[in-house]
């Protein structure tokens, strides 16, 4: 990256109040967001009914005392939840990559990973208003409904995660899995990542995050662009001559993403950073939504 960003983190420092409990400024910006795109979204819910056992889980907040499972909760000192196998494939499961280049960001523009987190929340909340069913990929067992699943996964996106997604152990068939990150690994390793979700199956949405530095190299002259993780980097002397074949190599990056999406019977789609979040959201639960 070039040296003009920032690898610093403009993570949420201060905590607003609200509906009764102290709330991270992002899950406020977040369910601003989202209730702005709610008056343009149908919900993606389909009917129907499924009694199959899926797992037994703990007790969470937002959890009504008549799905306890007595006979379960009866052989330990903690309460358990039946969940039945619709109930965990009407989840969807939702990540976020972390790292270094995912902190990066140009001067005055949010990084990828706070534009990320920041959509992660308001389609949760999208979907939570719907009805349904949240879980951060990854994490430890948390509430998936209601108010308190929104919480928590503001929470749980405070602390450092993954370069890439878990394997999907937890996510029964037939679940939902949207991916947000920047996906600028090589393409296999990508495809393989898709791959192992697919293989449930399991429906999915990746989501590309770009920095629009990233997106047009802008930068005239000599300049010497270093990883962000250091070292000497490259020093190249007039950037104007590589810009050409550097978007070509991205625009044949962020097709590969698509290609590899399509094949895996997924969708894909590609933002901005300097773009508006809320145009991202709308166009993201409406790819969520049945055909």
């Amino acid at each position: 990256m070039a040296e003009a960003g920032s690898a610093q983190n403009r993570g949420p420092q201060k905590r607003a109040e609200a509906l009764g409990g102290a709330l991270p400024p992002l899950l406020v910006a977040a369910e601003r967001i989202a209730a702005t795109v709610a008056q343009g979204v149908h919900g993606r819910r389909r009917t129907g009914r499924g009694d199959s056992f899926w797992q037994y889980r703990p007790l969470g907040p937002g959890d009504s005392a008549s799905r306890v499972d007595w006979r379960q909760s009866a052989r330990s000192d903690r309460l358990f939840v039946r969940e039945t196998e619709w109930e965990a494939a009407q989840t969807v499961h939702l990540w976020l990559a972390d790292g270094p280049a995912m902190r990066w960001h140009s001067p005055g523009v949010e990084s990828r990973r706070e534009r990320g987190a920041l959509l992660l929340l308001a389609l949760a909340s999208l979907l939570l208003r719907g009805g349904e069913r949240v879980r951060l990929l990854g994490a430890p067992p948390h509430p998936a409904t209601g108010r308190p699943a929104l919480a928590a996964m503001a929470t749980l996106l405070d602390q450092p995660g993954s370069e890439t997604p878990p394997a999907p152990t937890a996510v029964p068939r037939h679940a939902t899995v949207v991916l947000f990150g920047d996906f600028l690994a090589p393409l296999e390793k990508i495809r393989t990542q898709v791959a192992r979700f697919a293989a449930l199956p399991a429906a999915g949405h990746i989501l590309q995050l770009l920095d629009p530095a990233e997106a047009e190299l802008p930068f005239e002259g000599r300049i010497r662009f270093r990883g962000v993780s250091g070292g000497e980097g490259i020093l190249i002397p007039r950037v104007e001559d590589v810009r050409e074949a550097y978007r070509r190599r991205l625009a044949a990056q962020v097709s590969g993403v698509g290609a590899i999406a399509a094949a895996a019977g997924w969708r894909a789609g590609l933002h901005r950073t300097d773009h508006a979040a809320s145009g991202a959201l709308l166009a993201l639960h409406q790819a969520l939504a049945p055909a």
